[in-house]
């Protein structure tokens, strides 16, 4: 069932005549972004690895190893050649192989920092002079509240995150005289297919029931429930739309009231 401010922007047809590249899109969050942004107006092209079955009909899907930086070139030519420009991108796409000690972590480093870092770097440097060209629009990075945890299994993830909220930061700065917006969104537990992932390989690292997991991580959130894609894709359809005009730098905590610290 849509909810009230998925409804408004869906019919609101705020995004019309505005293009948006969407990394991650093939699935979960990255999906569900996707489906907000068409249903908004916009026109978009996306990146996987490999199309699946939840691919959002609509948007252009582009085959894409986005974790080498000739991965993330010929992805960004082939969007710009795809829409003539672009006025939004959201850097979803992320993830690690391993929830293992970070002493065990050595051949898993440089890949998470690719996806989850370098990626976004990389696509943002080929992608912002067409933006200028266009003048303006909103950048988003999608990160994790790891980086506020510091989660024994997810160091390497946590730090990769942790750079791109930095580096999310001071492009921002960088970026606004050009009226360019750049956020960031810090997501707590959501329900996804990689979710699914993590909780049967950490079961299987230290024992229990995925189901017990599950239960275990709604409790620890005040709102009483993982987070579903679709929390996530209104969220980010609002901040790059014009009613988020006079937001930039942010970092925005999406997780159901679970990080308490306040720094």
């Amino acid at each position: 069932m849509a909810t009230e401010s998925s409804l408004i922007a869906t019919s609101s047809g705020e995004l019309s005549g505005r293009r948006a590249v969407v990394t991650g899109g093939s699935r979960g969050i990255g999906a569900a972004i996707v489906r907000s942004l068409l249903d908004a107006g916009a026109t978009v092209v996306t990146s996987a690895r490999g199309e699946t079955p939840h691919t959002p009909p609509g948007a252009a899907f582009v085959t894409a190893d986005l974790s080498t930086s000739d991965g993330v070139r010929d992805f960004a030519d082939t969007a710009l050649e795809l829409q003539g420009g672009v006025d939004i991108v959201v850097n979803n796409a992320g993830g690690c192989r391993s929830f293992q000690s970070v002493l065990e972590l050595e051949n898993d480093w440089q890949y998470t920092m690719d996806i989850n870092f370098l990626a976004a770097v990389r696509l943002n440097a080929a992608l912002v002079p067409a933006m200028r060209e266009s003048g303006g629009g909103a950048i988003i990075h999608v990160s994790s509240i790891a980086t506020v945890a510091a989660y024994p299994n997810l160091l390497h993830y946590a730090a990769a995150k942790s750079a791109l909220e930095t580096y999310s930061k001071g492009l921002s700065a960088e970026l606004a005289p050009d009226g360019i917006r750049v956020i960031s969104v810090c997501l707590g537990n959501v329900e996804t297919p990689a979710s699914e992932i993590a909780r049967t390989r950490i079961v299987e690292l230290h024992g229990g029931d995925p189901d017990d997991l599950t239960g275990q991580w709604a409790a620890e959130i005040p709102l009483g429930r993982l987070g579903e894609p679709q929390d996530i894709a209104d969220a980010v359809s609002f901040l790059v739309s014009p009613r988020a005009s006079w937001i930039t730098g942010s970092n925005v905590v999406i997780d159901g009231g679970k990080t308490a610290s306040l720094c």
